[in-house]
């Protein structure tokens, strides 16, 4: 496997990257830091260091959040160069059973539903002082979310029509945590899209995005699941494709093209829903007239604010490049009073499966977001990635009263059912 394309050479060491990478600010060790990554990843490359468990562990000691690749002044590919890097050493030392377990699952989406309908039935029939027994990485196994009684996409027709005139045929790209855990996110995207007037198509072929494969150097079975998406994604005359999780947005308008490429293989359908992806939020803010009407927003204005504040997630901020959309929605919303928390755009440390395998790292980064959101006062935490929000919620104690939501929850029941969140 090829893992010294030219571009690698161009790394001048200038130490950027070491200043808005999470687990280097945590560990605070040279190591921990992207440039060093790629310096290992040139040294195997030359074969001037063997391939052994400890760098298997160093280049998978990674949040994947992408801050090094968007502050490159030379423009490297991390990502690319990670994910080949972590697949050679799978490759060369396998993986942890629970990881494994995963890539298994992810890999067909029947798997995963027959999963997470166990997972469902257990949560209802196994008494929760077992599940407050056990932990998942940081996480309390009772503070885990529930399953959804019914998958999201079941639930509903593969196309929905508008409310009114129909502007446009959207595609809506659901990801697994919609479908098996997050249903309010899904029902509250498909109510807003239908009184904006909008047709909306829910592909069932869809799978998960394939990023947790990618990340793991399961590139064989990643490739499946991208191609699945893309051929079920791939519809004529359509606005955007949305998705309400930045992973799983970041993964189809940036991964799949590259992956592809990288592969020697057809990238112009990838390409082409690349070009249309939009996250939810974002949507909402570029059709944030339509969506507002006068009496709506009276309604709100009559009832006290409540306060929220928000957790920028780095999928977001780096593959979508939205940093700010879904603040800019809730500041339009007068209902709500937004405070801004020091931290906003700081990594919480959840990084898919980061918070189970490096636990006492990612502790160190959601503390700090707890305590920083804690002291806005807010009522309510906001995040569009669902694996943040597991991670955030996780980390509440018991008596926190703060609340972590998806944006579009708050902006439907706020402002389109007229309902106290």
């Amino acid at each position: 496997m090829e893992l010294k394309p030219k571009v690698l050479q161009n790394c001048n060491k200038c130490g950027l990257c070491l200043s808005v990478c999470p687990t280097y600010k945590a560990a605070g060790q040279e190591h921990a830091s992207p440039r060093a990554r790629l310096q290992l990843i040139n040294y195997f490359s030359d074969q001037k260091i063997k391939s052994t468990v400890n760098l298997k562990e160093i280049i998978s000691k990674c949040l994947m959040c992408g801050s090094c690749t968007a502050i490159c002044p030379s423009g490297i590919d991390h990502y690319l160069k990670f994910i080949k890097m972590r697949a050679a050493m799978v490759h060369d030392h396998g993986e942890r059973a629970a990881i494994k377990s995963l890539v298994f699952l992810l890999a067909r989406e029947y798997r995963i539903r027959l999963a997470a309908g166990l997972g469902e039935f257990a949560r209802r029939v196994i008494p929760e002082t077992f599940f407050k027994r056990y932990n998942l990485g940081n996480i309390s196994l009772k503070s885990v979310p529930q399953f959804n009684r019914k998958p999201f996409r079941k639930a509903l027709p593969e196309v929905i029509e508008p409310e009114k005139d129909c502007k446009g045929t959207l595609v809506y790209f659901t990801g697994c945590a919609t479908n098996y855990v997050f249903d309010k996110t899904g029902f509250a995207t498909i109510n807003i899209l239908k009184q904006m007037g909008f047709r909306i198509i829910i592909p069932a072929k869809q799978t998960c995005c394939g990023i947790p494969m990618l990340f793991h150097g399961a590139l064989d079975q990643a490739e499946n699941n991208i191609l699945t998406n893309i051929e079920c994604l791939n519809i004529k005359d359509i606005r955007a494709v949305i998705v309400d999780c930045p992973t799983c947005g970041a993964a189809l308008k940036n991964e799949y093209p590259s992956f592809l490429k990288n592969r020697n293989k057809d990238a112009s359908s990838a390409l082409e829903i690349s070009s249309r992806v939009m996250d939810i939020m974002s949507f909402l803010l570029k059709n944030l007239e339509s969506i507002l009407p006068e009496k709506k927003v009276q309604k709100a204005e009559k009832r006290e604010k409540i306060k929220v504040t928000y957790h920028l997630p780095c999928h977001l901020k780096n593959g979508l490049k939205a940093p700010d959309t879904s603040e800019q929605v809730l500041k339009a919303i007068s209902g709500i009073e937004y405070i801004k928390a020091d931290d906003r755009d700081e990594c919480c440390g959840g990084g898919g499966t980061f918070f189970y395998e490096y636990p006492e790292i990612s502790k160190k980064m959601v503390d700090k977001k707890v305590e920083n959101a804690k002291k806005t006062r807010a009522e309510i935490w906001l995040t569009d990635c669902p694996v943040c929000r597991i991670n955030l919620s996780g980390n509440l104690a018991d008596d926190d009263l703060i609340k972590v939501r998806h944006p579009v929850e708050i902006f439907n029941q706020f402002v389109l059912t007229g309902e106290a969140p």
